[in-house]
C-alpha cells in the first residue's frame, strides 16, 4: 500500500493484509541497494499471523517518492513520520544492515513507541572499506559485484526465500541493479554506504531504547563479521535490556539464505 510520508507517496508491502488498528505492527526496514522484497517469507508470514506488516521503501529507493536518506538520523525520523502516517500508535522495528542502524536510532528517539527491536547483520561502528565506498561512487557495477561475494556464505545455496533452483547471486546482482536505476538523481549505493560509515550516535542509541533488542547475526559474515556487533551487545547488556542474540551459520543475507530461521527467531522473540 502507498501511504503519504513528509507529503511523498511511500511504499509499504503488507503481505497483502489490510492495516488494522487493532493488530500489533511491525516494520521491516532494508539495507543499502535493497528495497522490500527482501524480507518477502518473514513479512508473509507474520501478516498472515496476526501483525500488521509494513515493509517499507525508504524514500528515494524503487516505489517510494522523496529524498533518499543521506544519513541514519535522516532514516529514523522518517520512521516515526511512517509510524504516524499509518496511525500506528507502537511498533516492532526489524532492520537489517543499514536497516539495523536506523532501526536503533529511530527506537532511541521514539522510546516506548517501539515495542521490540530486531537487528539483522548488524555492526557499530559500521564502518564501510575506503575501496567499497570509492566504487560505489565512481564504478558501482564493480561494488555490487564485491558486496554480492562478500555477503554470501556461498554462491551455490540450498533452497532459499525464493524456492528451489534460484539463482541467488544473480537474483541479488539484478535486485542491485533496479534499486540504483530507480533514483536517477542520486547514487543511492554510495549514499547509503556514507550513511552507514559515517554514523556515529549507536553509544546513546542503544543505552536510549526502553525495549528488548534481538541480534541476529551470520557466523560467516564478512560485511558485519559477528565480532562487529559484540560491543553494542555488551552495551545493551550493561544498560539493562533484555538482550537476545540469535548466530545463524550463513553470510549477511540471513532472510534469503537462512529464511526459516530468521523467521523463527524473529517470530519467537516477537512474542516476549
Amino acid at each position: 500500500m502507498y501511504l503519504q510520508v513528509n507529503g511523498h507517496n511511500t511504499y509499504c508491502y503488507t503481505g497483502g493484509k489490510a492495516f488494522d488498528a487493532t493488530r500489533p505492527t511491525v516494520v521491516f526496514i532494508h539495507g543499502v541497494l535493497h528495497d522490500h522484497s527482501v524480507w518477502i517469507l518473514q513479512t508473509r508470514y507474520l501478516a498472515n499471523h496476526g501483525w500488521n506488516v509494513l515493509a517499507v521503501d525508504l524514500p528515494g529507493h524503487c516505489k517510494s517518492e522523496g529524498e533518499a536518506p543521506s544519513t541514519v538520523e535522516e532514516a529514523a525520523v522518517f520512521i516515526g513520520a511512517l509510524l504516524d502516517a499509518a496511525g500506528a500508535a507502537k511498533a516492532a522495528l526489524v532492520g537489517h544492515s543499514w536497516g539495523s542502524l536506523i532501526g536503533l536510532e529511530a527506537a532511541a528517539r521514539l522510546k516506548e513507541r517501539v515495542t521490540h527491536l530486531v537487528l539483522v547483520g548488524t555492526a557499530y561502528p559500521m564502518k564501510v572499506s575506503p575501496a567499497l565506498l570509492e566504487s560505489s561512487l565512481n564504478d558501482p557495477m564493480k561494488a555490487l559485484e564485491m558486496i554480492n561475494v562478500f555477503s554470501r556464505s556461498t554462491l551455490a545455496a540450498p533452497p532459499s526465500a525464493l524456492g528451489p533452483g534460484t539463482w541467488v547471486y544473480g537474483t541479488s546482482m539484478a535486485l542491485g541493479r533496479r534499486v540504483l536505476a530507480s533514483n536517477p538523481r542520486v547514487n543511492v549505493f554510495h549514499r547509503g554506504f556514507k550513511a552507514c560509515d559515517s554514523y556515529a550516535n549507536g553509544e546513546a542509541a542503544i543505552a536510549a531504547i526502553t525495549c528488548p533488542v534481538l541480534f541476529v547475526l551470520g557466523a560467516v559474515d564478512q560485511m558485519t563479521q559477528p565480532k562487529a556487533a559484540q560491543a553494542l551487545i555488551a552495551m545493551a547488556k550493561e544498560s539493562g535490556k533484555s538482550v537476545k542474540v540469535t548466530t545463524l551459520p550463513v553470510g549477511h543475507h540471513q532472510m534469503t539464505e537462512t529464511p526459516d530461521a530468521t523467521l523463527f527467531a524473529i517470530r519467537d522473540f516477537l512474542k516476549v
